[in-house]
């Protein structure tokens, strides 16, 4: 199967999914296996919320077999879990991992864990409702889980945890991003990529075939396929902007309906690095090969930014997941045009900085307001960035880490009304707006 081509009709899509959800599953350590791999940032499943979605199902999941004979459940969501579960399906994606056995989830916003906003406690219960075991994990962002007390326990394949270590090692030996990626993570991970790649591709093209309205209170329409039918009709001077958002679009919009698609490096920011890479694969005919070392590059800035800060809208805002995300994109696209790595770590650098303060206020508690115009923007953005690297030597004065760093601190200054509890910025506005028209 070649990544990218065409499915025809929703059933196809709807099996491709299926056996490719399957497959890169094999790729996949156990879920008890901690370590830090671009396998982490990289997650095929079901939207809408990779921390505050996917993250509590494995969770569940991972407890449930830990207790088998549990009669029952109990799960108390502490802060941005409780705030925006109920909009982000929290609840129904623990009570599914955990079906048939009774769930009670209590919701407790107010209160705080210090260890990170996206906690959980999990519970489990004999017939007669007594505690017989208990966790509290942490949804970390992108789908990835932290035990209480782990911190300090997981395992990192990559010897490098910044990015100026990395470009001095692979400058020393005359390697490539990618290739350190190969090296370390080994060669099975091209496998891994190739189901990602496809399983991005698929939920693109899955996106632009599909209309209706998103579910959720906000009644948003899809709009992926008028504005990519406008792009193809349009002149060359919007086809650029037009595609790209129309991918974007594409992959958010499924992300928002619950559709499969790929954290990258969360399921909020998942629009952005797909968009591109589809773009530089139909624009200059980018080879296959190639788009898998993208993807390699694209994972390894993420890893990078999630070691030294955060992916998590709940831990930093939005520039932990859009911000990132563009920051990857970026990266991608100046390997893919035949970047040097001192330019791919100048469009990482730029992708990142230029979505610093970034706040992560979604209307409703719905991965739609302004999550997916913002995957859009950002996926334009990073092509921008991409061409305009080029234009230079590779020279600048703010390195990526220190970005990074500026990102993190800049995250924990935000008050947490901007950190995914939708109590305060557009989240706040629309509904006071809302209220007053009755």
């Amino acid at each position: 199967m070649v990544a990218g081509k065409l499915v025809q009709g929703k059933a196809s899509v709807t099996s491709l999914m299926d056996r490719l959800f399957r497959r890169v599953n094999t790729f996949f350590l156990p879920e008890e296996v901690w370590v830090e791999s671009i396998r982490e940032i990289f997650r095929v499943g079901a939207g809408p919320s990779s921390s505050h979605t996917m993250g509590p199902k494995r969770a569940a999941e991972m407890f449930r077999g830990r207790y088998p004979q549990a009669a029952g459940f109990r799960v108390i969501l502490y802060e941005s879990l409780a705030a925006t579960g109920r909009g982000h399906l929290t609840d129904q994606a623990i009570t599914a991992a955990l079906a048939p056995l009774p769930v009670e989830i209590l919701w407790s916003p107010d209160e705080r864990r210090p260890e990170h906003p996206n906690a959980m406690s999990l519970m489990a219960l004999d017939v007669t409702g007594n505690v017989i075991g208990e966790l509290t994990v942490f949804s970390i962002g992108g789908g990835a889980l932290r035990e209480e007390g782990q911190q300090d326990t997981l395992r990192s394949i990559y010897p490098q945890s910044t990015l100026t270590e990395i470009m001095d090692l692979c400058s020393e030996e005359g390697i490539t991003f990618w290739e350190y990626v190969e090296r370390l993570e080994g060669p099975e991970i091209w496998g891994f990529l190739d189901c990602i790649w496809a399983a991005m591709s698929a939920s693109i093209e899955r996106g632009l075939t599909t209309e209706g309205v998103l579910p959720g209170g906000l009644r948003l329409p899809r709009r992926a396929c008028s504005f990519h039918q406008k792009a193809l009709l349009g002149g060359a001077e919007l086809r650029q902007t037009g595609l790209l958002t129309s991918y974007a679009l594409a992959v958010s919009e499924e992300n928002a309906a619950c559709g499969t698609i790929v954290t990258a490096p969360t399921c909020g920011a998942s629009g952005v690095l797909p968009a591109v890479l589809r773009y530089l694969q139909e624009s200059i005919g980018s080879r296959h090969r190639a788009l898998l070392q993208a993807l390699a590059t694209a994972g390894l800035i993420g890893q990078v930014i999630r070691t030294n800060a955060s992916i998590s809208g709940a831990e930093v805002g939005c520039q932990g997941e859009v911000g990132s995300a563009c920051a990857m994109a970026a990266a991608a696209a100046s390997q893919l045009m035949g970047g040097t790595i001192r330019q791919i770590e100048y469009a990482a650098e730029m992708g990142l900085e230029h979505h610093l303060g970034l706040t992560c206020d979604p209307v409703g508690g719905l991965v739609q307001i302004p999550c997916i115009e913002r995957n859009a923007c950002a996926a334009t953005r990073a092509l921008s960035i991409a061409q305009m690297v080029l234009l230079s030597d590779g020279t600048h004065r703010i390195p990526f880490d220190e970005v990074v760093r500026v990102m993190k601190e800049t995250g924990h200054d935000l008050p947490s009304l901007y950190r995914e509890t939708a109590h305060g910025g557009l989240a706040k506005a629309y509904w006071e707006r809302k209220d007053k028209r009755g």
